[in-house]
């Protein structure tokens, strides 16, 4: 059975996913899934979801929108028909709400045992916090990647909820996905997937981990070689307030660095750690003295390790992220390509993002070959907007 819904041409094209909806990291992990080539059917309630976003939330790219009732009977057994062809089913809830609504893993499994079950979380599906609310700043909090994040010896700084619901949530997702369903191809069985934030996000911050246990790692934030300790790894301002990211760690990147700033002559050695305060002046007020796009022409593409910092929205003009074709204008939206890259099996863009919750239902229930679809909707199960 086909669909032209949501059908890419990437290395997962074949694999069928059934989401049922949530935000954040989860509309993530099936977004890359669908980039991927994954057929996913997402299942919104009526009405769509909370910070839904409509025709821009790009999270939502890649597949069709389905709006069914899940506190009607039928709609629950609609998608566990959805799920009897499927490969993956992807939810969000909090621990045991699958379940009551009888959609959780022993309800699937009855009639598609070698499915594989994603659950995302921030707290995991055990644990005391397992059923408290929270979000993406508050799971990071408590594996001590929070505590390190900035250079205001002070107070942390969050960054905003890149670390939690998509490195250390979706991406996870994604990788605990794909390897249990390479695993169930051979098995024939499936297995649930508690991806929780709190999981990956440590697992993110393992060299961290791994400094600490060396003795090499202060717990003190702008105090390390990697959260600007060091002048050499850090960010400096430009004489028109923007700013440049120097990443010199290495001595021959160092040596370029200075040489290519014009402070070679008098710049402290690298590893004078007693200077480093006036290596940092130096630095500053030198970067001071002229504008971002001067320094951008003095470093790019040499060996320096340096590059002007620049918001979101200039970023697809950047002559390298252009020439990758990194963001793309795609109905009337620039967004960012597929990532990774396959040479064989190239992923591609395909529907954008729903304007409403159910645009698509009727297609793509049928494209799934449920039955009696009108039926569904007429009886209120179902809604096409």
């Amino acid at each position: 059975m086909t669909t032209e819904l949501g059908q890419g041409t990437g290395p997962l094209a074949g694999v069928r996913v059934v989401e049922i909806a949530g935000i954040g990291p989860g509309p993530h992990a099936c977004m890359i899934l669908a980039d991927l080539g994954a057929d996913v059917i997402r299942i919104e309630r009526p009405g769509g979801q909370l910070l839904a976003g409509g025709p821009h939330n790009l999270l939502n790219r890649g597949r069709p929108s389905v709006a069914l009732d899940l506190k009607r009977p039928e709609a629950i057994a609609t998608v566990l028909e959805l799920t009897k062809d499927a490969d993956l089913l992807v939810e969000g809830m909090r621990p045991g709400v699958a379940e009551r609504l009888g959609l959780g893993p022993d309800d699937v499994h009855a009639t598609n045992p070698r499915l594989v079950y994603g659950r995302m979380t921030g707290w995991g599906q055990t644990g005391p916090l397992a059923s408290a609310a929270g979000h993406d700043m508050n799971y990071i909090a408590i594996t001590g990647a929070l505590h390190g994040l900035g250079q205001d010896k002070a107070r942390p700084h969050f960054p905003a909820n890149l670390v939690g619901d998509f490195g250390g949530g979706s991406t996870y997702l994604v990788i605990g996905l794909l390897a249990a369903l390479l695993e169930a191809r051979v098995s024939g069985r499936g297995q649930v997937v508690d991806a929780a934030i709190v999981d990956g996000t440590a697992h993110l911050n393992a060299m961290t981990a791994a400094f600490l246990a060396a003795g090499t790692f202060t717990e003190e934030r702008a105090s390390n070689l990697l959260d600007g300790g060091v002048p050499f790894y850090d960010v400096y301002e430009t004489s028109d307030g923007r700013h440049m990211s120097v990443g010199a760690l290495e001595p021959q990147f160092f040596a370029t660095f200075v040489r290519l700033l014009g402070i070679e002559d008098e710049a402290p050695g690298q590893h004078e750690p007693e200077r480093y305060d006036e290596l940092r002046v130096l630095i500053e007020t030198t970067f001071r003295q002229q504008t971002q796009q001067h320094w951008v022409e003095v470093f790019e593409g040499t060996d320096a390790c340096v590059a002007g910092i620049i918001p979101i929205s200039e970023a697809a003009e950047h002559p390298h992220m252009a020439a990758r074709e990194v963001f793309v204008e795609r109905d009337g939206l620039l967004q960012p390509s597929p990532a990774p890259r396959f040479s064989r099996t190239a992923a591609t863009l395909t529907t954008p993002p729903s304007a409403e919750a159910g645009a698509q239902t009727r297609e793509a229930l049928t494209a799934w070959g449920i039955d009696g679809v009108d039926e569904l909707i007429a009886s209120g199960v179902a809604v096409q907007v």
